[in-house]
């Protein structure tokens, strides 16, 4: 395997077992849709209890109590409220996050050269997932503010299908702040989120590759490296969800009716940095923690079958 390109300078495209070129990030980019698009669905029903918890933590007290009331008021439509615009909203952030990820990577690298990129290669990973997820969040911004605005209206106040929702978020965009209203505490949570979501995935999987699996990566089977992928992502969740935490608050307080019209510094003053911090964090370490891992392991699977091979190492 060369690390050199076609005119022989050292090239971070060409460090892994195929090209970086086109056709490779294009596979990376539909790894992503999958990875993001399935899992985020998948489990909808902790989402609109995570959310409810946040917005009405009186009603909502915990995750068993919360979907035992959603199901008593609402019925199996009311844990799945909100699936269409979480499936097509985190298909497209996972589109631009894991392969504008891979963009901005070889890129970093590319201008930091082969020396320093060796020597700051945590540096590298957190530039290149905070660009991505920069691009992710703005496709994904409209769809968030429809799904938490479905799933956290009472029954019967704001449409629940996916199409009429988007029509009336449209049309009352001078008070939602519809399609962009969000973006802000949005970059907020996410940039923060995907930055410790990629730095402590890819140096877990460092660390199993130099500590445990000491081996060329490459002799390794695939169920093992697949493994690997999952703990690493699994554990990077855990972390990711605390650090993200109190900004997925305020997303979720900006689509409760009675906070129509405030500002993020209004919610968060009235809120409190405690609760904001705390509320629904059980919940949500457990949902981002079998996310990520899932996320992750989706990804280099479908890597890894389009001959790829997975990510990180030594």
């Amino acid at each position: 395997m060369s690390h050199l390109a076609p005119t022989g300078k050292w090239d971070a495209r060409y460090l892994g077992p195929v090209p970086h070129d086109s056709a490779y990030y294009a596979k990376c980019m539909l790894g992503g849709v999958l990875a993001c698009g399935i899992t985020h669905a998948g489990i909808t029903p902790l989402d609109v209890a995570k959310c409810n918890m946040q917005v009405n933590p009186t009603k909502y007290k915990g995750l068993s109590s919360g979907l035992a009331t959603l199901l008593r008021e609402e019925g199996q439509t009311g844990i799945w409220k909100g699936f269409g615009p979480t499936f097509v909203g985190y298909s497209l952030q996972g589109m631009f996050k894991y392969g504008l990820y891979e963009v901005f990577k070889d890129q970093y690298m590319n201008l930091a050269g082969e020396e320093l990129s060796n020597k700051y290669k945590p540096a590298i990973w957190l530039a290149g997932s905070a660009s991505a997820e920069v691009f992710a969040d703005i496709a994904l911004c409209p769809l968030e503010m429809t799904k938490v605005k479905i799933q956290t209206s009472p029954s019967g106040t704001f449409p629940t299908a996916f199409g009429a929702a988007l029509a009336e978020m449209s049309k009352t965009k001078v008070e939602t702040r519809y399609p962009f209203g969000s973006l802000v505490p949005l970059w907020s949570r996410q940039i923060p989120y995907t930055m410790a979501k990629f730095f402590f995935f890819e140096k877990i999987v460092q660390v199993f590759y130099t500590r445990v699996f000491t081996e060329p990566k490459e002799s390794y089977a695939k169920t093992t490296q697949l493994g690997v992928t999952f703990a690493s992502g699994y554990l990077a969740g855990v972390v990711c969800a605390i650090v993200s935490h109190p900004a997925d608050s305020v997303v979720s307080l900006m689509g409760k009716p009675a906070n129509k019209g405030k500002g993020i510094a209004a919610i968060a003053s009235e809120t409190g940095l405690v609760a904001l911090a705390t509320k629904g964090l059980g919940t949500r370490v457990l949902m981002i923690g079998t996310l990520t891992g899932f996320q992750w392991w989706i990804y280099d699977s479908f890597k890894a079958s389009m001959g790829l091979g997975t990510t990180g190492g030594k």
